[in-house]
């Protein structure tokens, strides 16, 4: 059993390697073309940088779930979303020249605490609710997809026209373009989407790796997907917003993961679409409600330190 689960530890560590290095550049290249394209950090970490960041979830989950195995697609999706809120806070302690909520504070920001937190009521209540299915797919899937894209409506309207502004203390960091940038555009447009590649392809390997080792160890699906994958997937979060606040873009840095968690959303019911036997909500074990009320809970414990905004 040890000769054949070696390869399998050997292959989920070189995936989980190629997230963690991906992840440093994406960071550093975000906040270049955020300045360069004029789109602000808070948006280009919504629309581009979260999107990024969620593939290996995305490539993960899928992978579980048109296997069958609901635990494992699941408690990837879900535990990535409560590790990475955990992030936030390790990042908030890596800023030592105040809160982070407090520097960072952002309309942008608000809105997408918000909205995280009306998407993960969504999945729950489809646990909690009858079975319906209706060709292949839970009602509450297109909901979840419908309601991203009207959240995603709201924040852009948000970034437009701001009907809240944060008080600006010598704590606070705005965010505006604040060096130039060497080299062409269209290359760091070129790197951006080479690193996009390798992150969902690593988090693909990723999930296959994983996979094997529950079969050879017996670890249920369930504590794989939300302790090995949902942490390794989760590292281009980690990675990208330490690195984010080591450029100074602290809005990119909690903007990416306000709107990865979001984006997960989208991969949850990706996985219900592509889920073989009906819906993925009803075949899961129930322990996974847990990590999205945990996800709640920490959404809205950073929801509030945003408009408390304690130094």
């Amino acid at each position: 059993m040890f000769s054949s689960l070696i390869p399998s530890l050997i292959v989920f560590g070189i995936a989980a390697l190629a997230i963690v290095s991906a992840g440093s550049q994406l960071a550093r290249l975000a906040d270049e073309l955020a300045d360069r394209t004029g789109m602000g950090e808070a948006l280009f970490g919504v629309l581009l940088l979260a999107g990024v960041t969620s593939l290996p979830d995305f490539a993960a989950t899928l992978s579980a779930a048109m296997d069958a195995r609901p635990d494992l697609a699941m408690s990837n999706v879900m535990g990535s979303m409560a590790v990475n809120l955990a992030f936030l806070g390790i990042a908030d302690i890596v800023y030592r020249r105040a809160n982070l909520e407090h520097a960072a504070a952002s309309s942008v920001n608000l809105m997408l605490a918000g909205l995280l937190v009306m998407l993960l009521t969504l999945p729950l209540l489809a646990i909690a609710a009858p079975s319906i299915v209706h060709w292949g797919v839970h009602p509450v899937t297109p909901v979840i997809v419908v309601a991203y894209l009207f959240g995603l409506h709201l924040v852009l309207r948000t970034q437009e026209r701001p009907m809240w502004f944060p008080r600006l203390t010598r704590q606070t960091v705005p965010d505006k373009p604040e060096r130039r940038h060497n080299g062409r555009l269209a290359v760091a447009w070129l790197g951006f989407i080479a690193l996009a590649v390798v992150t969902g392809t690593a988090g693909w390997v990723l999930m296959e790796a994983a996979k094997s080792i529950s079969d050879q160890t017996g670890l249920s699906d369930t504590v794989v997907g939300g302790l090995l994958t949902a942490l390794a997937t989760s590292t281009p979060e980690l990675v990208t917003t330490i690195a984010a606040i080591r450029y100074g873009a602290l809005t990119l840095a909690v903007s990416n993961i306000f709107g990865t968690n979001c984006f997960n959303m989208l991969v949850v019911a990706a996985a219900d679409l592509v889920y073989p036997h009906g819906s993925i909500y009803h075949d899961m074990a129930p322990v996974q409600m847990t990590w999205g009320l945990v996800s709640i809970l920490m959404t809205a414990i950073l929801l509030l330190g945003l408009v408390r905004r304690e130094t």
